[in-house]
């Protein structure tokens, strides 16, 4: 079974995005900030197949974990997908200079999300 990592800190958000990913086959890891996130990485003795991340969140933006991903040899070939509220042009253009793989704006429709993760999961 594929592993799908959300980093999100909106617990409906979540809730909502576990759901969908799990009734679409995957299992699915959760965090609420990017502290908790790169400990589970680190400590997990599978890498996740994709890490949808949200961009604001209390302390540390999912930019910086996305930065600290991509610095680590051990998670570079795990693709990260966006997945925020940040719907300008720039925002996104920052994200995908960050490593990220592509960006849902949110709200977005469920197909939307579930197309794009399927798109990039190894």
């Amino acid at each position: 079974m594929k592993t799908i990592f959300v980093v999100e800190d909106g617990n409906t958000e979540q809730a909502m995005i576990k759901a969908l990913l799990t009734q679409a086959g995957y299992e699915v890891m959760l965090s609420s900030s990017v502290d908790e996130a790169w400990a589970k990485l680190s400590a997990a003795s599978a890498l996740p197949n994709l890490i949808v991340l949200d961009i604001v969140m209390p302390g540390k933006s999912g930019l910086e974990l996305c930065r600290m991903i991509q610095e680590d040899p051990k998670f570079q070939q795990v693709p990260i997908v966006f997945c925020s509220s940040k719907s300008e042009e720039f925002d996104q253009f920052w994200a995908l200079r960050q490593g990220a793989k592509d960006y849902v704006v949110k709200p977005y429709a469920p197909q939307q999300l579930l197309d794009t993760v399927e798109k990039h999961v190894t």
